[in-house]
């Protein structure tokens, strides 16, 4: 039989103010339409179905209009939540909506009950918060390594009961290579998984990282569909197409349509306007660094003319002292912790964060972070409830 392994679809995402969701929608149509011609008996979907917790309505629609499409071409579909997703509203009516082939796997209790499609046993783990879910799992490893080889203790039993195995997780998998557009999940500074939680199944379809890539023979990532950062520039973009045989699992990227693609400019003001090779650039979303000794007047406006879709300006002379660059800038490729210790020492006169103090700063930053998971997986927000209290007072 045939799989479609994707993911992180992240519907209703904007890139730098742009609105993705009709590129989105232009890589679902043509989701459907390889169903249908390739003869496509489930779709999977591991996580990051949504962009956040309370969707828009039409993007809610866009889903609910993709998934009637997907069924009636003749496909079974997978869906596990993501981080992104409020699993709690995901998960509505799943038992209801099993009966007509689309099956929604965002509980706990869950694992262990595989979809079964052919030959084909499919074992779906919706994203799993160590915190949250460690106690229901039975371990008390806090860590995304540990609520996962406590899922897979679970799935483990029901292997090998029918022809092939295939697992969906959402997690940072060692060997992987993450982009800008991903959310941070990592507990205690820790994120990844070892590859070898998954031994065992026929193969692991991965969701999370922004990158289509192969971690190992059998545990892929399929990418998200459409790109979120420039950083994803060049990327090829699309979903995994399974073959499942007697003799293994095989995956072949089967590309998106993309509807603008991406592009990383940088050089002088006038080179940029006046080079032939950048043509291709001129249809493109563009990043631009320019490099100019000194910073020229209307750059934008002017780069617009030959680049009309560009969406974000840097500017690194060359030749010339770098001026102090911005706090975003400074703090990019520090952690939060770094950044909490940083401001420490600076509002105390030089005095470096002690490791009991450093400790603190990741205790109450991963508590913090907790907290948000809960609310986005009640699809409510901490302003939304402050409201709610001061009405209530």
């Amino acid at each position: 039989m045939r799989i479609l392994h994707t993911s992180d679809w992240h519907l209703g995402r904007s890139f730098h103010g742009v609105g993705l969701l009709g590129a989105q929608a232009g890589y679902l149509d043509h989701l459907v339409e390889v169903v249908r011609n390739q003869r496509v008996g489930a779709v999977l979907v591991a996580g990051d179905v949504y962009d956040r917790a309370l969707p828009a309505p039409d993007t809610v629609s866009l889903l609910s209009e993709t998934l009637v499409r997907l069924v009636d071409a003749g496909a079974q579909v997978v869906i596990s939540s993501g981080n992104h997703d409020s699993a709690i509203r995901l998960g509505f009516a799943s038992p209801l909506l099993e009966r007509s082939g689309l099956h929604l796997r965002t509980r706990v209790e869950d694992i262990g009950r595989p979809v079964v499609i052919g030959d084909c046993a499919v074992h779906a783990l919706p994203y799993l918060e160590p915190t949250l879910t460690a106690g229901a799992l039975g371990t008390e490893e806090r860590t995304h390594a540990g609520v996962l080889r406590a899922a897979m203790a679970r799935v483990r039993p029901g292997l090998g009961r029918v022809g092939h195995d295939v697992v969906m997780a959402h997690a940072f998998v060692s060997g992987g290579v993450g982009s800008d557009s991903e959310r941070d999940i990592s507990v205690g500074g820790v994120s990844a998984v070892s590859p070898e939680v998954f031994d065992g199944a026929s193969y692991v379809a991965l969701g999370h990282l922004h990158g289509q890539q192969q971690v190992e023979a059998n545990v892929r990532y399929s990418g998200s569909p459409v790109a979120m950062s420039f950083g994803e520039a060049g990327q090829r973009k699309g979903s995994l197409l399974l073959d499942v045989t007697t003799g293994g699992v095989t995956a072949e990227l089967l590309e998106a349509p993309v509807p603008r693609p991406l592009a990383v400019l940088r050089g002088d003001l006038e080179d940029l306007l006046t080079d032939p090779r950048h043509a291709a650039a001129e249809h493109a979303w563009c990043q631009i660094t320019l490099t100019d000794g000194i910073r020229p007047q209307g750059a934008m406006d002017r780069l617009r003319r030959r680049f009309p879709h560009t969406l974000e300006l840097r500017f690194e002379p060359q030749g010339v002292a770098i001026p102090t660059r911005s706090y975003t800038e400074r703090v990019h490729a520090r952690s939060d912790v770094d950044v909490c210790c940083d401001f420490l020492e600076h509002v105390r006169g030089g005095a470096s964060a002690t490791d009991d103090e450093r400790e603190l700063f990741q205790q109450a930053l991963e508590e913090s972070r907790v907290h948000r998971q809960e609310l986005d997986d009640r699809g409510r927000t901490a302003a939304g409830l402050a409201g709610r209290a001061a009405g209530a007072a």
